[in-house]
């Protein structure tokens, strides 16, 4: 018996992991996007007529 909770455990574990680093990767690209967006706006905002 504790060796199938040990077993559900690890691998629980690991799922975990891999999917803390997916949205930890995705963060920081959607970051990364927002702030390249962001200065693009900035830099042409004297184009910009309404």
């Amino acid at each position: 018996m504790e060796e199938k909770i040990y077993k559900t455990m690890s691998s629980t574990g690991a799922a975990n992991l891999a999917i803390g680093i997916c949205v930890l990767v995705g963060g920081i690209v959607s970051g990364i996007l927002l702030i390249v967006n962001g200065a693009r706006l900035l830099k042409h905002k004297g184009k910009i007529m309404f």
